[in-house]
């Protein structure tokens, strides 16, 4: 359905989206195992590796969705890893990294896919609407 203000994504748009909800699936394991083995320079490493992929995301798809499908896999992988077993196990320590790591992913994640300038069509050098 193609019309009005909301259009249904293409079958090809919606296959990216998913490559990164994966990608950021997996920058959010690979993060939560770096932060806490190579702690600072881990989690400033997990930290830029997400930030990178939400405004990769952004400015490949071309729209902000493109930096919330990162995030949203980067949520949900932490989460998982966050949540602890019945054995008692768990992967995320009490230190201040990893809070930082959760809490800062989350504010990259949403910064990313909402602060980020989305490039205009391609056209004439005027504003929209003129």
């Amino acid at each position: 359905m193609n019309g009005g203000l909301m259009t249904f994504p293409t079958p090809g748009r919606l296959a990216g989206y998913l490559g990164l909800a994966v990608l950021g699936f997996l920058a959010g394991t690979a993060g939560a195992l770096v932060q806490g083995g190579w702690f600072p320079g881990g989690l400033l490493l997990a930290l830029l590796g997400i930030a990178g992929l939400c405004w990769g995301g952004v400015t490949l798809m071309r729209s902000r969705a493109g930096g919330a499908a990162p995030g949203a896999g980067w949520l949900a992988s932490v989460l998982v890893l966050a949540a602890s077993r019945p054995e008692g196990d768990f992967l995320f320590g009490a230190g201040i990294g990893s809070y930082v790591f959760l809490l800062g992913g989350m504010v990259v994640a949403v910064i990313c896919a909402t602060v980020a300038k989305v490039p205009q069509p391609d056209g004439a050098t005027a504003r929209l609407g003129k």
